[in-house]
């Protein structure tokens, strides 16, 4: 008996441990356009699930860099072979509000031809219900039975003021959320999201001359200007100034290489360098969400998004408090400078690292 009694009382301490510990871990919906099998948004995902102090409610998936449909089989099989299976994968939106490849393309032989198309762009272009064979997989999992914004507003209700959104591809999601529940924004704990360019220090092509352009705002202006006007507590933002400062190097690869963890090995057989591949667009988005002190410079601007259809469509709007226009605007904490080598550092380590188990919770959640 006295054996039985001890087991239990370590086992109720191992409960308890678990549930403080799934307590503490905080709680974040990705909502990404999920191209794959490499690249910077698969890095994304792995670099907030593989964190210990992150609980991942859900994977809300959006037409970006890809269509949604190819991109929610490539999250699908991601979380296959780490085994998150856990992790519901909601599709979302399919195209922008507005914007429309044929507008993009007479927009392009107008004002000139953007470097990086996403789903749009000729060099791998589909039509939006076609998913081509995947080089690490089908899935054999399937996404939940519910569409985006609906989950975004049933998550935020369920956990009001707890729940962080993590966008890392276009608003498109998030805009459909705020117009179907007004309250959606002003219960999450917050926006963390990459998007914008102010003025870029870097000689890439994609910004010499058009350097308040980025591609997440450009995709769907709209949305990302309705969604910057709503209600959060407090929006932060990574643009294109940081996250050109950023690259994953071959020091890098090779160290993550030493790790037999999925999630490492899936980073190196995938790894993306060209389309821009070595750049961590979104990496660090989510990773200073993780670790704000990785951050070293930040500043505070109202921001918005032009949606005039001319040449200026999509470009990232600024205003201090002194040139502020007051038309709804909202503040936007804008990361400028970080410290590099940490930066880099925390993300080998999160690859290299064992992959969390589900908080407790999950396996009771419902979808």
């Amino acid at each position: 008996m006295r054996n039985l009694g001890l087991q239990l009382f370590i086992s109720f301490l191992l409960i308890a441990n678990g549930l403080v510990f799934a307590q503490q871990r905080r709680k974040v919906i990705i909502n990404q356009d999920c191209s794959g099998p490499g690249g910077s948004n698969m890095q994304t995902l792995l670099t907030l699930i593989q964190s210990p102090q992150v609980d991942v409610l859900g994977i809300t998936v959006v037409s970006g860099n890809q269509w949604r449909d190819e991109e929610v089989a490539h999250t699908l099989r991601l979380l296959e072979l780490i085994g998150r299976t856990d992790i519901p994968v909601v599709p979302g939106a399919v195209f922008p509000l507005v914007h429309r490849r044929e507008e993009a393309l007479l927009w392009q032989a107008m004002y000139g031809k953007v470097a990086f198309a996403g789903a749009w762009d000729d060099r791998w272009w589909h039509e939006h219900d076609v998913i081509p064979a995947l080089p690490e997989g089908q899935p054999t999992t399937k996404p939940a039975d519910e569409d985006a914004a609906h989950f975004l507003i049933r998550m935020v209700r369920k956990y009001p003021h707890e729940v962080t959104i993590y966008e890392g591809g276009p608003m498109t999601n998030l805009a459909l959320a705020n117009a179907l529940d007004p309250h959606f924004a002003e219960l999450a704990e917050g926006l963390v999201f990459m998007g914008g360019s102010l003025s870029p220090q870097t000689d890439d092509p994609e910004f010499i001359s058009s350097p308040r352009h980025e591609f997440n705002f450009w995709f769907d202006p709209e949305a990302a200007k309705s969604v910057l006007r709503a209600p959060w507590k407090k929006i932060v933002c990574t643009p294109v100034d940081i996250s050109v400062k950023t690259r994953i190097t071959d020091e890098m690869m090779a160290e993550i290489k030493t790790s037999n963890r999925a999630a490492a090995q899936y980073v190196v057989k995938f790894f993306m360098k060209d389309q821009g591949g070595s750049y961590m667009w979104d990496e660090l988005a989510a990773a200073s969400w993780i670790d704000p002190t990785l951050i070293t410079r930040k500043e505070t601007r109202y921001l918005s998004v032009d949606i005039d259809h001319s040449a200026a469509y999509g470009n990232t709007l600024t205003w201090t408090d002194k040139d502020n226009p007051k038309l709804g605007a909202q503040l936007v904490e804008i990361q400028m400078d970080l410290d590099l080598a940490r930066f880099n550092k925390m993300f080998v380590e999160l690859m290299k690292a064992p992959t969390p188990q589900a908080a407790p919770e999950s396996t009771l959640r419902k979808f």
